[in-house]
């Protein structure tokens, strides 16, 4: 498990990752960084869900700054697959059981261990009702799916973010149809990696993902540098009246700072 969070319940705790596997192994000009790449894609470590849970894929992106200032940049599909080793799905039940002991003790030990006062505190909705938590704190390895969190992250030199999006989402399309691709995964992988050159200063470049062309553009010299990342989005998460106080901050050269979640 990752991090301290042992009071939550096993299907909201997260556990560590890695990577399972990278190509190239390794580049001259952007040496493979395995812990940097395993955090920033995974930022809150490995979950799971079950079949009750929300797992549509989310997308997001990353900026890797070195010491000499070069930049590599990095988007991330994340999805959810069905975990198919029983040995894990067993380990989960394992672990919802001792969670639900613990609650279990917990809710007892406020009322003094009396099965009556405790009863008695459970039909008044006192604290936390005991059959709630079985309810929601529950993983029945005979009634339920468990899906484990998996990443597809594309690395490159310049921030194409609707390219690379418009990639990994027809790449994940690929991995999970019933259909297979035209041709095998690994030969649209070293396409991109290997043979979609970068455009031009000043020109646009369209080459073939699985199933749809995809339409890249870089600026000229004299241009704005590269922002492919949408307005709306901003606008969407931080409102007008934020970005008009962000952007005056900006003009102001001011120290900002954006948290969230």
């Amino acid at each position: 498990v990752a991090g301290e969070n042992f009071d939550q319940s096993p299907i909201r705790r997260t556990f560590k990752s890695k990577v399972l596997a990278h190509y190239p192994q390794n580049i001259e000009w952007n040496p493979f960084d395995q812990d940097a790449v395993n955090m920033l894609c995974m930022p809150k470590g490995l979950s799971f869900r079950t079949q009750a849970d929300n797992r549509d894929p989310q997308l997001h992106s990353f900026i890797i700054t070195r010491e000499d200032g070069s930049r590599t940049y990095g988007f991330v599909l994340t999805f959810y697959e069905e975990v198919m080793s029983k040995q894990i799905c067993t380990a989960m039940q394992t672990l919802y059981q001792m969670h639900n002991a613990e609650q279990y003790s917990s809710v007892c030990a406020s009322s003094s261990c009396s099965m009556d006062s405790l009863a008695s505190s459970i039909d008044e909705g006192d604290a936390t009702s005991l059959a709630k938590l079985q309810r929601y704190n529950s993983y029945d390895i005979s009634r339920d799916t468990l899906y484990v969190s998996k990443c597809i992250c594309l690395i490159t030199p310049l921030p194409f973010m609707q390219a690379c999006k418009k990639f990994l989402i027809q790449l994940y399309k690929a991995v999970t149809s019933q259909q297979p691709p035209p041709l095998p995964l690994e030969s649209y992988i070293h396409n991109i990696l290997y043979e979609v050159p970068l455009p031009p200063p000043g020109r646009s470049l369209k080459f073939y993902g699985v199933y749809e062309p995809i339409i890249c553009q870089r600026p000229g010299l004299n241009e704005l540098p590269l922002s492919d990342y949408p307005l709306r989005e901003v606008f969407e998460l931080l409102g007008l009246e934020n970005l008009v106080q962000v952007f005056t901050c900006v003009l102001l050269e001011m120290q900002i700072l954006l948290y969230s979640q």
